[in-house]
Parts: C-alpha cells; sequence; structure tokens
C-alpha cells in the first residue's frame, strides 16, 4: 500500500453509515445540543450522532414513540425559522387486528412539539381523534441513555469505560445514571405529565379512550443532571411557561440587531437562516456571548472559529466580538504547558468538557494548538474598537493584546529565521493553521510537510496583528509602540514576497517545511494574504486570477486545494472541498484589493449553493466536485450543521461586495465602490447602529452602480458612498 494512503488521523470522525441528514433537526441552548430524526425520535444506527447531548456527553441515546404500538405516519417536520422550535405532525398507520382493519390510517392527528432549554429537552404530544367514535390510543415512549462521550461517538475506542447506574424509577419519572472514571456522575431523567398509565426502566405509556373529535395531551421532559433527584427550574407540565420564555428571548435577540432584506427570496431565506442558526450557535458565556463552532461535533468554544465568527458578524452586531474578546483574554495561557501545546500569551484553540477530555484521554480539555488564534485575537480587538470606539474597552483588552504579542515575539519563530511556525508538543493535532486535518500541509509530490511549518496565511495574520496593535496603539495613545510595529510589518511584508511567491504558480505557496523548503501547493490559504493586506497590489491580482480559475474554482466556490495538486480529493476535509467561511474570507481579500467583481463571483457562487441546500443551511463545507448542470452541490458526510463560521460567511460576502466599512470614531458608515448580484434590484438594511447613532438604508442596484438612500437617521453620522 502506498506510504501516502497508510497515515491515519487519529482524531477522524467515523462515516461507517450514512448520515442521517435527510430531515435531520437540531436544537441547542448553551451547554446542551439535539440531533433528532425527521419525527422527533432518537434512533442513531452505527455511529450515528442523533442524541441529547450536555457537555460532551451524550444524555439520551434513544428515543421511540409508537402510536398503538406502531410507528407514527410523519406528515411534516420543520424546525421554526428561529431555530426555537421542532413542529411535527403525525398521524397513524393503518392497524390491523388478526387480519382485520381496526384504526384507519390518518384517523388520529399528533402534534409533536418540541424544544431545549435549561439542559432539558421538553416535547408534548397532542393527539386528536377525527373518528366519529371514541378511540382507544396508546402512546409508548422507549427511552435509553449511553452516556457515551462526544469522541466515542464520532467513533474513537476506549479501552475502558464507568459503569452505568441502576435506574431509579418513580410513578412519573425514571432516572438512568453513569459514573464515569472521572467520578462524575451524570443522570438522565425522563419525566412524564400525565402520570403515566405503565412505566419501567427504559419504557413508559399513556392510555387512554379520545373521544369523537376531542383530544388529549402528553408531555415528556429529558433532563441532564449532574445528581440523582436534582432540583430542576421547570417541571414537564410546565411547558407552556417555558416555551413562552423561548419565544420571548429569541424575539428580543432579534428585536436588538439590524435587520436585512433583500428583493430576492432567496437570499433573505439565507441571511434569515444564517442569523438564526449563528444565534443558536451562540452560548452565554460569564464573559458574555460566545459562538460555539459546530453541531453536533464541535458544539464548545473554538478560539479560532470564535474570532472568525465574530469578525463576520462584526458590523451587524459588535457586541458577540465584544464577548468574544473578553473569553479569550479571561483564558489566554499563564504558563507553559507542553502537554497542552499552552504558552504564555497564547490563546486556546479549543475548550472541552466531559468524561474524556477530564481524563486526559484526549488533548483538548483547554488546548492551545492553534498557530493562528493569537494573531487573529489582536486582529479582532483592533476591528472592534473601529467598530465601536470603545476607548475604555481597549485598554482592558490591551494588556491581552500585548501578551499575545510577546507570544508571537518569544514562541511564534523558534528558530528566528523572520517567520512564524508551530510544532506539535502533545498529542494533539500535528497540523495547526485553520485547515488542521494530518494531510493538509504537503509538498507538490504529495509528501507531508515535516514540522515546524510556517504557513501562508500565518504570516499574513502575524503582519496583519502588528498592524492592527499598531493602529490600537496609536488610538491609545502609544505612539512609539505604534511606530515600532508598523516598522514590523512592513519587514515581514518584503521578507514574506520574497519567500512565499511562487513565480510559476502565480501565487503564494502553501508553507514552507521544518527545511525551509517552499510547498509548492496552490491553495485557497493564499487568499488570506489578501484578507491580511500582506500581498503586494500587483501579486494581489494574480492570486485572485488564479483562485478562480477552473483548478481551483468549482463553479459553487473556491477549493481547499486546486484540482491540479497531488492530493487533491473533492471528498476530502481540507484537501478539495469547500468551506463557505474560507470563500467569505478571500472574498474579503478579494474586496481589499479592489477586485470586487471577483469578489461578487464568490459570493454568487456560495448564494446559488445555499439556495440547494436543506432549508438554506449553509454546512461547514461541502465537496468540490465541478459544477454540473442541472446538479446541487455535492454534500460532506460528516459536515457539521448548523457551524457559526459557516453562518456568518454571507454577512462578510455582502460586506465585502458593499464595500462597507464603519468608522465609529468618526461618526462614518462608508460604502466603496458597493456592487450585487444581478438577481439583487435592492438590499434594504434596518436599524444599524453606528454609535449612538442608528440608520436605515435602501440600496438600488442600477447599470453601472449601486445607488444608496438613507431613509432614516438618529443620532450623529455621516453616510458616504466611494465610487
Amino acid at each position: 500500500m502506498d506510504e501516502f494512503i497508510q497515515v491515519e488521523e487519529k482524531f477522524y470522525i467515523l462515516a461507517t453509515s450514512p448520515r442521517a441528514s435527510d430531515g435531520t433537526s437540531v436544537l441547542k441552548h448553551g451547554e446542551s445540543f439535539a440531533v433528532l430524526d425527521a419525527f422527533g425520535d432518537v434512533e442513531p444506527l452505527g455511529h450515528g450522532e442523533e442524541g441529547l447531548y450536555h457537555e460532551g456527553t451524550r444524555h439520551l441515546s434513544r428515543l421511540h414513540v409508537r402510536l398503538n404500538g406502531k410507528r407514527p405516519l410523519l406528515l411534516s417536520s420543520t424546525v421554526r425559522d428561529d431555530n426555537a422550535l421542532l413542529d411535527v405532525n403525525l398521524t397513524n398507520p393503518d392497524i390491523t387486528e388478526h387480519e382485520y382493519l381496526v384504526l384507519p390510517r390518518d384517523t388520529l392527528h399528533v402534534l409533536r412539539v418540541g424544544f431545549l432549554r435549561d439542559e432539558s429537552l421538553f416535547f408534548r404530544f397532542r393527539v386528536h381523534n377525527y373518528a366519529l367514535a371514541p378511540v382507544d390510543v396508546s402512546l409508548s415512549v422507549t427511552f435509553a441513555a449511553d452516556f457515551a462521550d462526544i469522541f466515542e461517538v464520532r467513533g474513537m475506542k476506549r479501552e475502558r469505560r464507568g459503569r452505568l447506574l441502576s435506574p431509579r424509577q418513580g410513578q412519573s419519572a425514571v432516572e438512568l445514571g453513569y459514573e464515569g472514571l472521572d467520578g462524575v456522575e451524570r443522570w438522565s431523567r425522563i419525566e412524564f405529565d400525565p402520570k403515566p398509565s405503565v412505566i419501567g426502566d427504559s419504557m413508559a405509556s399513556f392510555e387512554t379512550t379520545i373521544p369523537s373529535h376531542g383530544d388529549r395531551t402528553f408531555h415528556v421532559a429529558v433532563r441532564c443532571l449532574q445528581r440523582s433527584g436534582q432540583p430542576v427550574l421547570a417541571q414537564a407540565s410546565e411547558f407552556d411557561d417555558v416555551l413562552a420564555r423561548v419565544v420571548s428571548d429569541r424575539a428580543r435577540t432579534i428585536a436588538n440587531i439590524p435587520r436585512i432584506h433583500t428583493s430576492n427570496e432567496q437570499l433573505n431565506d439565507w441571511i434569515a437562516r444564517s442569523s438564526a442558526d449563528l444565534h443558536m450557535m451562540i452560548s452565554e458565556t460569564e464573559h458574555g456571548p460566545y459562538p460555539y463552532a459546530g453541531v453536533p461535533w464541535y458544539s464548545t468554544p473554538f478560539g479560532r472559529d470564535g474570532i472568525i465568527t465574530a469578525f463576520e458578524y462584526l458590523w451587524i452586531d459588535p457586541g458577540l466580538a465584544r464577548g468574544v474578546l473578553r473569553f479569550l483574554a479571561a483564558t489566554q495561557a499563564k504558563e507553559t504547558e507542553p502537554e497542552r501545546n499552552a504558552e504564555p500569551g497564547k490563546i486556546f484553540h479549543e475548550i472541552r468538557r466531559g468524561e474524556m477530555a477530564a481524563l486526559g484521554e484526549i488533548p483538548f480539555g483547554r488546548y492551545y494548538g492553534s498557530a493562528d488564534a493569537t494573531p487573529l485575537f489582536v486582529v479582532l480587538a483592533d476591528a472592534h474598537h473601529e467598530r465601536t470606539a470603545d476607548d475604555a474597552f481597549a485598554e482592558t483588552m490591551w494588556p491581552h493584546v500585548e501578551r499575545a504579542l510577546r507570544w508571537i515575539d518569544a514562541y511564534a519563530d523558534p528558530d528566528g529565521d523572520g517567520f512564524f511556525e508551530y510544532a506539535s508538543h502533545s498529542k494533539g493535532l500535528v497540523s495547526q493553521g485553520w485547515k488542521d486535518s494530518f494531510d493538509s500541509v504537503f509538498h507538490a509530490d504529495g509528501r507531508l510537510a515535516e514540522a515546524p511549518v510556517a504557513l501562508c496565511e500565518v504570516q499574513g495574520y502575524v503582519f496583519a496583528a502588528w498592524r492592527a496593535a499598531a493602529r490600537l496603539a496609536s488610538r491609545l495613545g502609544r505612539v512609539g509602540r505604534a511606530q515600532e510595529l508598523t516598522q514590523r510589518a512592513e519587514e515581514l511584508r518584503v521578507a514574506f514576497e520574497d519567500a512565499f511567491w511562487d513565480e510559476e504558480l502565480g501565487t503564494y505557496i502553501l508553507a514552507l517545511d521544518g527545511e525551509k523548503r517552499p510547498c509548492r501547493v496552490r491553495a485557497s490559504n493564499a487568499g488570506h494574504a489578501l484578507f491580511a493586506g500582506i500581498a503586494s497590489t500587483e501579486r494581489a491580482g494574480r492570486v485572485a486570477e488564479r483562485l478562480l480559475d477552473e483548478a481551483n474554482f468549482s463553479g459553487w466556490g473556491i477549493r481547499t486545494v486546486a484540482s491540479s495538486e497531488s492530493r487533491y480529493n473533492p471528498m476530502a476535509y481540507h484537501n478539495g472541498s469547500i468551506w463557505p467561511h474560507d470563500n467569505a474570507i478571500v472574498a474579503q481579500g478579494f474586496a481589499r484589493y479592489g477586485l470586487k467583481n471577483e469578489a461578487l463571483k464568490v459570493f454568487e457562487a456560495l448564494f446559488e449553493a445555499s439556495a440547494l441546500m436543506e432549508i438554506h443551511r449553509m454546512p461547514e463545507l461541502f465537496c468540490g466536485f465541478t459544477r454540473r448542470p442541472g446538479q446541487g452541490p455535492v454534500h460532506y458526510p460528516v459536515a457539521c450543521a448548523p457551524q457559526s463560521w459557516a453562518a456568518g460567511a454571507v454577512f462578510l460576502l455582502l460586506q465585502s461586495c458593499l464595500g462597507l466599512s464603519i468608522d465609529a470614531a468618526a461618526k462614518r458608515l462608508c460604502f466603496e465602490r458597493p456592487i450585487l448580484p444581478a438577481s439583487v434590484r435592492a438590499v434594504h438594511i434596518e436599524n444599524l447602529s453606528i454609535g449612538n447613532a442608528t440608520v436605515d438604508l435602501e440600496l438600488r442596484r442600477h447599470a453601472r452602480d449601486v445607488g444608496i438612500n438613507l431613509t432614516r437617521r438618529t443620532g450623529p453620522v455621516d453616510v458616504i458612498v466611494v465610487k
């Protein structure tokens, strides 16, 4: 077997059976999420991910609902547009006894409503009888909890596990327990209202007679608990009260953010779904809001993902960036811990809870194996200040910015050659850029790059961090520091152009390996150099030309790796697939250099892809196969959906095409050479805040430009259009 195929990914996500993506429903709140099938049930096949999870542990691995002993027929299944509520319509199948039809199909209608709140999954079943006579009804619920760690669900094998505890049964509830090897007890309490007719360790049933044109209502709640008998905030019978809180909270969130509406309903659907997905993924922490990365595999804080998501959404709501910055500042590494890849000043890669993280079976309890999160933290701190002009907050962030800059100086360039590298010091990730698959950094012949590796985009991020810190220092009165950082950024730019440009390829190389040999590979990483601003103007145009040629651009977006490269595989996680956030970053890079038509081409490709995605939800990634007439994008089998930075992509794409920038200190909203897709005649932006001012805007596409009308303004702000 070829040596290039034998390498195994340590944290690979197994896909041994088809993912239940068609009709799969996702609910999330705080540290909990649920993946349910179209019926609202949990029936994982093989290594299926369905279940109710809390803090990295699956608390519900089976939930089967049967009507008179049979699985109901599915009429419809939807998650409400704001992701708050699952709404399923069911009916009975034909039910026979001794070959006689005793209950014709479509006699009973079951409306199943579910939502997730306060570490609990709530369901209400309302059964209506449309027959002319009473009907005896049995609604039964079968349940189980395997308490699998999310990494076990992903396919990792453990030498041993903890022990399942004896179930505890009451008249209206059953508790299933597990004592982990970490000494923590985890419990799932399944509650019923009214009291079931029959209840056991794995099943309960409601037996009743429903009169003609009458109905009965039943409630089930599944709790994720840390101890047996733990009090809960609301009983299953308080379904309506809890639901009212859920709806009220979502409405309040939506009311406080700008509204974007366009003349194109499909674009409206993409924007609305992305906004709903992003807000579902945001968890409130003690430091403020933080977007967890993605369901199911990454529903936890990730440093890089949080920063990029906050950056994508910054022009809409800077409050998210504020929460991200505070969280990252509070968790910034203080000591050198090789097993965590931690060094003073470094920003974490991910933080995991759960049994395997607590035991060190995976290194991700609090793991710092990221080469780029730290410079990106500095970039976000400056961008937030430009968006808000919040000097007081910037002052609180400045010590953390300085610690991040010191980490870059002390640890990111161990051999002192002026480039910024990574090498793993633990059993964690081998690759530590955003493409963190083990095989994502390679030479033209397919050989993997040996560490330490200097990635193309990381050089750009450090350049951008120094420039950003210089701007922030200048605004805060630290003029000398600003001059020093500006000079260092310019020196890096010159060195980068010399070492990373490849004239034959017509683009920047992927990386330098540990022997300073160039990885002469065409990849989307070069587009991040444009995003960072490190590229020269002339070379930026050539990079854009390359990224939009047939080898790189599939028709649905820019591939992570060109189809001409040795390790190209359109179905690979990082070696030929299409990532929406990657495309949005590259498009922003195009726009930065005035390449607006190129940015628009990326926007239009992803827009057209979104129209063919289930419920217009942009997944973490999809396959990089070439677009063909009459066919849609090809799904990636284990992609997260929803995923935060994929949800944020549409907002950065729209900002890039509109050339939108906000300078809060100058009280200025600027549009530089705005451009819109031919299918979008108008865009309305309402309630956009700049400092103490708010504006409503109407943007209309004309034959040669986009006109902008200020329809409402409260407070001092100038709207400027640069042609």
